[in-house]
């Protein structure tokens, strides 16, 4: 797995006060959009979309993106990810 995937876990401590907490991995899709921006979205979650000047930044704001979406969405079925496939059409 690459340095960027690496990045996609969202970092949470094993035990914080009386709640024993656990590491989730979640995959970030990303694009580039006309700006120069990085783009991300976390398919599994609803509305979970985030940006950055840089991938780092980009992978940063991505975390505090999920901590936001998990508040809101507390059942949350882990997916397998499966890959990103190109498609190429003539329209």
């Amino acid at each position: 797995m690459g340095a960027a995937a690496r990045h996609s876990a969202l970092d949470i401590p094993r035990r914080a006060g009386k709640f024993e907490l656990m590491n989730r991995e979640f995959f970030v899709v990303i694009e580039k959009d006309e700006d120069g921006f990085f783009v991300g979205e976390v398919p599994q979650l609803k509305a979970c979309y985030s940006q950055g000047k840089t991938i780092d930044e980009l992978l940063e704001n991505m975390k505090e993106a999920i901590a936001l979406a998990l508040e809101d969405q507390e059942d949350v079925e882990p997916t397998e990810f499966v890959g990103v496939q190109k498609l190429l059409l003539n329209v």
